[in-house]
C-alpha cells in the first residue's frame, strides 16, 4: 500500500544518515520534557505538533509544521535550536530515527540496553503516552466518534489485531455495559468472515492496530467498510493503512520501555470514549447499569470486604 511506503521511506533515511550519532540517538521527547516550561506559548504549539503527529515533521516541511502548530517558521527553527538541534533538518532527522527504532519488531528492540531504572523510565513512557494521545485527539473528530458509537439503532463491533486484544476485550466489555448491540470481529477465517458478512450496513466497527499491521485486519476492515459499515480508526499514524478508510481516526502514542510497544495511551482514549458515551446515553446506560447492579446483588456475585 501507498501509506505503507512512507514508513519504508523513514527506515531507508534513517539508515543512511546512522553514521551521524547525534542525530539518531537523540530521544526528541524527552528532551521536550526537559525543556518544560521555558517554552513560550508558541514553541509549546509545535512541540505538541512534534509529540501528537511526528508525520507531519518526519516527512514535512518547516512551513508545513509551523502550519499545524499555528506558530512562524521562526517559531519551529527556535524551537529545534532550543532541543538542541542544528535546524530543522536535524530535529526531522531526529524524528525519523525515532520513528525508524518504533517500527522495529520486538525481535530486534529486545536487544537494546536495559536502562538502569526501568520504573522511572517506564513512568515518564507512560506519562507521555497518555498525554501525546489524548493532546493529538481533534475534538470534531472525538464528538464524530462519540456520535457514532451512540446511535442505539447502529450495531458498534470492535476489530483488533492480537497484540491490542486486552485493551479491546476492555473497551468492549465497558461498552456492552452502557449500550446494546456491542460485538467484536476477531477468531479463525471463517469467525472473522461470518462476522464481517453479519455486519448490517451503518454498524460501527472501532478497529485497532499498530504499525506491522495484521493482514487479517486490514483485509476485514476493508470488507467491512464495502459492505457499507463506519469505521473508526485507532492506530499509531494518520499514515496507517487502517486510517485510509476511516471517517473517524485517532492516532496513539505507543512508545514502550522494552521490546513491546505499550497500550496504556490507547486504553486512555478508549475510556474516554466509554465516558463519553456513558454520558451521551446516560438514562438507558443508568437502567442497562441498575439492572446488572440488582443481579449481582442477587446472586452474591461479588464480594465486599
Amino acid at each position: 500500500m501507498e501509506e505503507a511506503y512512507h514508513f519504508y521511506r523513514v527506515w531507508n533515511i534513517c539508515s543512511e544518515r546512522s553514521r551521524c550519532v547525534r542525530c539518531c540517538t537523540v530521544d526528541v521527547r524527552e528532551r521536550i520534557r526537559d525543556l518544560g516550561g521555558s517554552l513560550t506559548r508558541a514553541e509549546r504549539r509545535v512541540a505538541e505538533t512534534v509529540l501528537a503527529r511526528p508525520e507531519v515533521v518526519a516527512f514535512g516541511t518547516v512551513a508545513e509544521l509551523a502550519a499545524a502548530s499555528e506558530a512562524g517558521a521562526a517559531t519551529v527553527v527556535r524551537l529545534a535550536g532550543k532541543l538542541g538541534f542544528d535546524g530543522f533538518t536535524q530535529l526531522q532527522a531526529a524524528v525519523q530515527s525515532d520513528m525508524a527504532r518504533r517500527l522495529r519488531p520486538a525481535a530486534e528492540r529486545i536487544r537494546n540496553p536495559v536502562p538502569d531504572n526501568v520504573l522511572s523510565r517506564a513512568a515518564h513512557l507512560e506519562l507521555d503516552n497518555v498525554q501525546a494521545t489524548l493532546a493529538a485527539v481533534e475534538p470534531d473528530v472525538f464528538d464524530r466518534a462519540v456520535d457514532l458509537l451512540s446511535m442505539l439503532e447502529r450495531g458498534a463491533y470492535v476489530l483488533s489485531g492480537e497484540a491490542e486484544r486486552g485493551v479491546a476485550l476492555q473497551f468492549e466489555m465497558e461498552l456492552a455495559v452502557v449500550r446494546p448491540g456491542v460485538g467484536s470481529i476477531f477468531g479463525t477465517e471463517v469467525a472473522v468472515a461470518r462476522s464481517v458478512a453479519l455486519l448490517v450496513p451503518g454498524d460501527v466497527v472501532l478497529a485497532i492496530d499498530l504499525r506491522r499491521y495484521e493482514r487479517w485486519l486490514l483485509d476485514a476492515a476493508e470488507r467491512a467498510v464495502d459492505g457499507g459499515a463506519v469505521l473508526v480508526a485507532v492506530t499509531d499514524s494518520l499514515l496507517s493503512p487502517l486510517a485510509r478508510r476511516a471517517s473517524a481516526t485517532f492516532v496513539v502514542s505507543a512508545g514502550g520501555a522494552g521490546p513491546f510497544d505499550s497500550h496504556v495511551g490507547t486504553l486512555a482514549l478508549l475510556n474516554a470514549l466509554v465516558a463519553a458515551c456513558s454520558g451521551r446515553l446516560q438514562s438507558s446506560a443508568r437502567d442497562r447499569l441498575e439492572r446488572i447492579e440488582t443481579r449481582w446483588t442477587e446472586r452474591q456475585a461479588l464480594i465486599e470486604p
